[in-house]
């Protein structure tokens, strides 16, 4: 959808005026699209462009709508809007109250956030997990730990819900910014010990040791985690490692991998794909190329999925030139590029703005037999690419 938005509108208005209503559920997605793309106040113009159109948008858009607003710094705005709720026909469910309880908590409003908690009564708007996570991570982001803490405790003692990872973790990241380890190990164990699973926001946040300096007790922690869980020695690391560079951790994930190494891990080409991914994340295109050297000398030679991985980290930076020279190096390395190769990088040129190119690349592959029917028909249908050969394919 994102990208995509005027289309879809222009697909919206064909179906009015058919006659065919598009339901709530499709105006929450085309507001979300918009404020995503355009900003929320596009998503309000569309929104009361729905309206007058005689559509029945419904509280979940509503709730996108106070999203956009909130993410745009726009607080008192969505106040105003959820206090309007009730005039629109909408009560504010526990969805509409933790939108605005995010915000509140987050820029340090505590007062306002309390009074907002009092009035959270009643089955539709009664707390939930989500919102002891809310005041878990907002309180540990300002640095109240302790009282982070009695959010977390009170959470175990009421049973009404079961703390998950997502509880412990911005306690876990606060505590390791502060390198207090004692303090990391024994919150972990507590977490374990009432069978909460470490997740990837656990691991994110260990990795803060290493900025503080602290690999080493960084790795010991992360070792003494894979000992209290099932999963195999090589398929821990391989997770750990990945995890961190799917958040933009790959410094981190480079320190730890080196640790882990020492102890008998051996990188496979998930791996290496996973470092190329988060190398390109973090825009570092140099080093995400440097992986294949190192690769090829500790004995791995870069499979499809390694130069695929970084064809797509190129492209997502909008270099789509240096993803055609890895391309090249593909075929001169002997790997012929595959299906998913090709429309990385039809995609890439299209999100550089060169769809006549992209419509040519297209013409050119469908021409050779490179790329299946079914995927020339939905990358020309998706982003409206004018192909010669598109009555064979349409």
């Amino acid at each position: 959808m994102r990208g995509n938005l005027n289309k879809s509108l222009q697909f919206v208005e064909r179906l009015m005026e058919k006659g065919l209503a598009p339901n709530a559920f499709t105006y929450s997605i085309l507001l979300e699209a918009a404020y995503k793309e355009k900003g929320v106040d596009e998503a309000m113009r569309l929104l009361d462009d729905i309206i007058a159109k005689g559509g029945s948008p419904n509280l979940v858009s509503y709730n996108v709508i106070l999203t956009g607003l909130c993410k745009e710094d726009r607080v008192e705005e969505a106040i105003q809007l959820f206090r309007d709720l009730p005039a629109k026909g909408f009560n504010p469910n526990v969805v509409s109250y933790n939108i605005l309880l995010r915000s509140l908590c987050y820029e340090g409003r505590w007062e306002e956030a309390n009074e907002l908690l009092a009035e959270m009564v009643g089955d539709d708007r009664a707390p939930s997990i989500v919102t002891y996570n809310i005041l878990i991570g907002s309180l540990s982001l300002h640095g109240r730990i302790d009282q982070a803490r009695e959010v977390l405790e009170e959470l175990f003692r009421e049973g009404h819900f079961r703390p998950n990872a997502a509880s412990y973790n911005p306690i876990l990241e606060h505590l390791c910014k502060q390198k207090k380890v004692d303090e990391v190990v024994k919150s972990l164990d507590q977490m374990i010990s009432r069978n909460c699973e470490p997740n990837e926001g656990t691991y994110n946040a260990i990795a803060g040791l290493c900025y503080q300096g602290m690999v080493k007790e960084a790795f010991s922690i992360i070792q003494s985690l894979r000992n209290k869980q099932d999963s195999s020695f090589h398929d821990y690391y391989r997770n750990v490692v990945s995890s961190l560079c799917r958040k933009g951790n790959t410094y981190p994930a480079f320190q730890l991998l080196y640790e882990a190494t020492s102890c008998g891990f051996t990188p496979d080409s998930y791996t290496y794909s996973s470092l190329i991914r988060g190398l390109c994340l973090e825009r570092m295109l140099g080093a995400a190329m440097d992986v294949f050297r190192v690769m090829e000398e500790n004995g791995h030679q870069p499979n499809i999925d390694n130069f695929n991985a970084l064809v797509l980290g190129l492209c997502k930076c909008q270099r789509t030139d240096l993803s055609l020279e890895v391309v090249e190096m593909m075929i001169e390395r002997g790997q012929t590029p595959n299906e998913t190769t090709y429309t990385i990088l039809v995609e890439g040129i299209i999100y550089e703005e060169e769809k006549e190119l992209a419509a040519e690349l297209l013409n050119e592959l469908h021409a050779r037999q490179a790329m299946s029917r079914s995927t020339v028909k939905r990358l020309t249908m998706q982003y409206d690419l004018e192909l010669e050969v598109s009555a064979n394919i349409i």
